[in-house]
């Protein structure tokens, strides 16, 4: 097979390496596009393009703008098992981690750093998902297109288990996002409430030196007449004023803020 066989549509489809995962039906070949997540230290997209013809499948070359030969269709399906394997094993790590993440919430051992690794953890699968909803179905559609087009030449048992696994990923970074999004609210809520119990202890003492502050305004100002000047005990009976103040004050307070917290 030669570009100068494919039609122009086509030949823009296999060159873009973004272009989505799809398959592309024509009368002599058929295109299959895979963007698929290719999980290292970090997620990279690597974009495949094949053409089959026949029985001979083809590889496009996006660096050197080639169709090369690629063997057949056994060993096309070998590859595509290979790199969802992979996939399942790497969205199986980042369940595991995952899990730790919530171990931590349970526990109430969150570590300062838990943001930074929820939000990885939230950026990578969902990219998976999303390459992976798209890639599930167009694997789905090659499949199809294999046992109806090559009826009785392929193990139908292993093509139902390239697609069933292709969904697996899909579903299990699905579940990985959903996750991802409740432990968000759950750390959200343990968040909340330490920021109003601390609202509340600080609303505590403030409440404690209001009086406080109140009587030693009114004592200190510098004008005539003030009660107890004059008084041995006035300094004693300003101090029972203020005890007297807070009691009265911090009584209803308390109060109020138990049925609250009830």
């Amino acid at each position: 097979m030669k570009r100068s066989d494919l039609d122009l549509y086509a030949l823009e489809d296999i060159e873009s390496s973004d272009h989505p995962s799809d398959f592309i039906k024509r009368d002599n070949y058929f295109i299959l596009i895979l963007r698929l997540p290719y999980v290292n230290s970090s997620i990279d997209i690597h974009s495949y393009a094949y053409l089959i013809e026949g029985e001979k499948v083809f590889h496009y070359n996006r660096e050197l703008k080639s169709i090369e030969e690629f063997g057949d269709l056994p060993k096309l399906y070998i590859l595509l098992e290979k790199k969802i394997e992979k996939l399942i094993q790497a969205i199986k790590e980042y369940h595991i981690n995952i899990d730790k993440l919530e171990e931590s919430l349970l526990d109430d051992t969150i570590k300062k750093d838990f943001m930074q690794k929820w939000l990885g953890f939230k950026k990578d699968v969902s990219l998976i998902n999303r390459l992976m909803f798209h890639a599930a179905i167009v694997i789905d559609l090659f499949v199809a297109h294999i046992k109806k087009e090559y009826p009785g030449q392929f193990d139908t048992h292993a093509l139902d288990d390239l697609r069933e696994e292709a969904s697996r990923v899909r579903d299990l970074a699905k579940a990985a996002v959903e996750k991802l999004d409740y432990l968000y609210d759950f750390y959200r809520a343990k968040v909340d409430e330490k920021m109003n119990t601390t609202v509340y202890y600080l609303t505590i003492i403030s409440a404690i030196f209001l009086p406080l502050t109140l009587v030693t305004g009114f004592f200190g100002m510098n004008t005539g007449g003030l009660p107890f000047m004059e008084d041995t005990l006035g300094t004693w009976k300003v101090v029972g004023i203020s005890l007297l103040l807070e009691i009265l004050f911090l009584i209803p307070f308390l109060y109020l803020a138990k049925g609250k917290r009830a």
